[in-house]
């Protein structure tokens, strides 16, 4: 098999012949790495054989290097939208075809550090104290009617031209490689980061106008890029929403069905009748054991990650194994940066077993990896994935 072929039929459960590899790094990392590998040229996904290669969807609220493809938003290139701090003229414009975008008329506070905004406006503000975080400022924070809400300068992707999609995803399966675009915070998280999640939830339970009226607006246009991904022979759509915290659901099962699983279904919907065999990849972060019947009937395919901090695989792959495929399963919080080379290689031979022949685990770090995580527990990853697709009595089919 091709390392799409095999990656795609291990995600439907019909056999593999070699588990797959895959990780992302943080800044430090990559850094790490590029000192340890100058000949990859930073390219770790493919000096690791890891068989996908993303797309970033333009309205993924963190797909910063592509603000200009929407119009009204910058020019590729212009970087004059990312940048902010004290001087009143930085981070106040962005200007671009005769149109000028005021943002900061939303956020009358101002920022004290460099501050860029991604392409619904939210400002990311730096943090001297982190490594690669950023505190987020909500713009629609103040907004207090229905009408404010539909005259903000909402992105329009329906004037997007998005013919680069089509050649970028040929590209990528020419070389045998799947397909994955990242749509994450596909509603939910868009609608608190412009809200915030205080007022949203307030919303949800005392002005049912304002935020349906929010969600509609994020909902249509999510649908509308499902679409175009999905027509571009995209082979895995990767949606989520943060709905779960460490040891519990970050809503009620009856406010998430409310108010985000019709969204989510008609978001998966627009994607398979488009293409029918695309792959629905769904994110969140924490315990979310609560939703994932609602996530299957809403057309989930792959629930990413098992987070082993929050959710114990064996029991999710007992209960769910035969209608859901799984990502993750390697903790980014413990073991990845605290435990030894030999207990990461000990929990990866574990989790394939588990999942069994037929596949349907990617067994693979749950989150980014961070700082903290020494290169020794990278390559103990790395090496116990393929060394038990080597062995003779873990041969794979279907």
């Amino acid at each position: 098999m091709l390392p799409r072929e095999n990656f795609l039929s291990l995600y439907r459960r019909q056999g593999y012949e070699a588990a797959p590899v895959g990780m992302h790094f943080c800044p430090d990392l990559e850094k790490a790495f590029a000192r340890r590998h100058p000949e990859a040229n930073g390219d770790y996904l493919s000096f690791f054989g890891a068989p996908y290669r993303i797309i970033y969807d333009p309205g993924f609220a963190w797909n910063f290097d592509e603000v200009w493809r929407i119009p009204g938003r910058g020019r590729n290139g212009d970087r004059r939208s990312e940048v902010g701090g004290r001087k009143a003229e930085d981070g106040k414009r962005e200007e671009t075809g005769g149109i000028t975008l005021d943002w900061h008329r939303f956020y009358p506070n101002g920022f004290t550090h460099a501050v860029k905004f991604d392409g619904w406006g939210v400002a990311h503000e730096e943090s001297p104290d982190a490594h690669h975080m950023t505190r987020m400022h909500h713009p629609l924070a103040q907004a207090a009617s229905l009408h404010e809400l539909e005259a903000y300068p909402w992105p329009d992707f329906e004037r997007l031209d998005f013919s680069y999609l089509r050649p970028a995803v040929e590209a990528i399966h020419a070389k045998g490689l799947a397909v994955f675009v990242w749509a994450e915070c596909t509603v939910w998280e868009t609608a608190w980061y412009l809200r915030s999640m205080e007022n949203l939830f307030v919303d949800m339970a005392c002005d049912e106008k304002m935020a349906t009226c929010l969600f509609d607006i994020i909902t249509d246009r999510a649908c509308f890029r499902a679409k175009k991904f999905a027509e571009a022979d995209a082979d895995i759509l990767g949606l989520g929403d943060d709905i779960g915290m460490q040891s519990a659901p970050l809503m009620s099962a009856e406010m998430y069905r409310a108010w985000l699983k019709p969204r989510l279904a008609r978001v998966i919907a627009a994607a398979k009748a488009a293409k029918p065999d695309i792959l629905i990849s769904y994110h969140s972060c924490g315990y979310v054991v609560p939703f994932i019947d609602d996530l299957i009937e809403a057309g989930v395919d792959i629930l990413n990650p098992v987070q082993p901090e929050c959710m114990d695989f064996a029991e999710l792959h007992a209960k769910y194994g035969d209608r859901l495929s799984f990502s993750g399963t390697i903790g980014t919080q413990r073991l990845m940066p605290y435990g030894t080379p030999q207990q990461v290689r000990d929990e990866v031979r574990r989790n394939l077993k588990i999942a069994g022949p037929k596949g349907g685990l990617f067994c693979c770090p749950t989150h980014m990896l961070e700082p903290e995580v020494p290169w020794e527990n990278v390559e103990a990853y790395v090496e116990a994935v393929r060394d038990f697709a080597s062995e003779p009595n873990c041969s794979r089919g279907a």
